[in-house]
């Protein structure tokens, strides 16, 4: 059914006032030191016209992840277009954790030849930390990582210690980079599959996180504790139905345990509280968890999109109980765990990446960091040659329009009709809409009281799949030398307007 909408500034209520670097991002420590990660899908199957599915393994997940992924070369942190296109983004945190730093060895001497030391399964060598050091200190980012906590530092009966820690805490001091937020591990909660020494449970979990954050504390004041960065926890929606997905990937692992199991004998408070949101799992974990996969003709739908807010209002309960008055932190949100779905460089999934910042902002206060920067199909950035995919320039759109003044519309969320407001970035008087048209069959009527600037987002095309966006029907692409379009806006009347399916539209009055 088409909707109406009549947007009215004086009547808004403000909610709160949110973090400025809302929207931050990861950099994959599998990309820093180089390693494996997820194949890249074919563009037929971007475009939806090749299908993709892997038939489930009689020898198991780890057979099936053989024909899945490949080995990556490191990042080049110091790519010129890389930068810029960051630094464009504006201020942000970089979280550069994942399970792989759980499991690598700080080789800042060059001692072990690139071969890791045993119960270790990476490296990162001085140079590749100082290029993150470096790129975070190019675009006037802060530093957020997590620490190495598996075998080869300890047994489960041993207590954590910081020998590894303290290498790459002072190093990123002396380097005039200190590290400004910090996770004890990359989703605990997954036990020894996300790298944990064998046997190791909640117990030890409360006793080495307790002797990280007192540690930190002791010796790098600066630097905030965050945790615990759980993921998923079998958070189900749609009703809890038997076709019901979750949030996560925890359904994968062989042990896994809750975030009060984790937090509820800590001693040492969090400073923010974190936690991780996927919609579900991609294409190529559908067929051992096919409970956890959407379909792309599902992308758009109410159910779709309520499942970010949803894990937003689960777990701020939890915030609220384990760090009272603190910030909630999303350190990984992404369209699917096993490196996105096939639409997710496309235009369908700026549905989500909107309606999750906006949601979030009307839920609560704090950081969500969209994984990844150019990493994989969910990157901001297409890997290795860096090219802007729609999430993108929807969200440095977003950075530029949207202020830290969040309000309540008082417009219930609907198919058609996702209305989210802010103050205007530019701290001019006034305020900025945002209004989804998620249908992709409806038009949507919006009554405007005064002039106003509008931008319209759109697949190129009419084609929600499309792998390039149009911003008030002109392509977003890259012109010469790498300059970003211009983001301009078109003139808009007061009185009525409609928006056409499948369109996200920023209103600047």
């Amino acid at each position: 059914m088409a909707q109406f909408v009549k947007l009215v500034p004086e009547n808004l209520k403000a909610l709160r006032e949110v973090n400025p670097r809302l929207m931050s991002y990861n950099v994959e420590f599998a990309e820093v030191t180089g390693g494996t990660f997820w194949k890249a899908y074919t563009p037929e199957q971007v475009a939806g016209t090749e299908e993709f599915h892997v038939a489930p393994s009689a020898d198991g997940i780890a057979a099936m992840y053989k024909d899945l992924m490949q080995v990556y070369a490191p990042i080049d942190l110091y790519n010129e277009k890389l930068r810029s296109l960051a630094k464009e983004l504006g201020t942000a945190w970089v979280r550069v954790s994942g399970t792989w730093a759980t499991k690598t060895y700080y080789d800042f001497d060059n001692a072990t030849g690139g071969i890791a030391p045993e119960g270790y399964l990476n490296v990162l060598t001085k140079e590749q930390w100082i290029g993150v050091l470096d790129f975070v200190k190019a675009i006037d980012a802060k530093l957020m990582i997590s620490v190495a906590n598996c075998p080869g530092l300890h047994s489960a009966e041993e207590p954590w210690n910081p020998s590894e820690a303290e290498k790459i805490f002072r190093l990123s001091k002396e380097h005039g980079v200190p590290i400004d937020g910090a996770e004890f591990a990359n989703e605990p909660n997954m036990m020894e599959d996300t790298g944990f020494p064998a046997g190791y449970t909640p117990a030890d979990y409360h006793r080495d996180q307790d002797l990280f954050f007192a540690w930190v504390r002791a010796n790098y004041p600066e630097c905030i504790c965050i945790g615990p960065s759980s993921v998923g926890e079998g958070l189900t929606i749609n009703g809890g139905d038997d076709n019901s997905k979750s949030g996560g990937i925890e359904q994968l692992v062989r042990e896994n345990c809750s975030t009060t199991d984790l937090l509820e004998d800590t001693k040492e408070p969090l400073d923010v509280f974190s936690y991780h949101y996927y919609n579900g799992v991609s294409e190529r974990l559908a067929s051992v968890m096919p409970s956890g996969h959407w379909l792309a003709d599902t992308a758009h739908t109410e159910a779709y999109l309520d499942v970010a807010l949803n894990c937003a209002r689960t777990y701020a309960p939890l915030r609220d109980k384990y760090c009272p008055g603190g910030e909630m932190w999303v350190t990984e949100s992404g369209d699917a765990g096993g490196g996105g779905d096939t639409w997710a460089s496309t235009y369908l999934d700026v549905f989500r990446t909107l309606n999750e910042l906006a949601g979030f902002a009307a839920i609560t206060d704090g950081v969500i960091f969209h994984n990844t920067l150019a990493s994989s199909d969910y990157g901001f950035l297409a890997r290795e040659v860096f090219d802007p995919r729609p999430n993108y320039f929807a969200v440095l759109l977003w950075n530029r329009l949207m202020g830290t003044t969040v309000y309540d519309t008082a417009e219930p969320l609907r198919e058609g009709a996702h209305v989210f407001a802010h103050s205007r970035k530019d701290g001019k008087e006034g305020v900025v809409y945002l209004v989804i048209n998620n249908s992709l069959t409806e038009t949507t009527t919006v009554e405007l009281p005064k002039s106003a600037e509008r931008y319209t987002l759109a697949g190129e095309g009419g084609n929600v799949r499309a792998a390039v966006m149009t911003l008030n029907g002109k392509p977003l692409v890259l012109g010469a030398g790498n300059s970003l379009p211009e983001l301009t806006p078109a003139a808009q009347e007061a009185g009525t307007v409609t928006l056409a399916p499948a369109t996200c539209t920023f209103f600047v009055l």
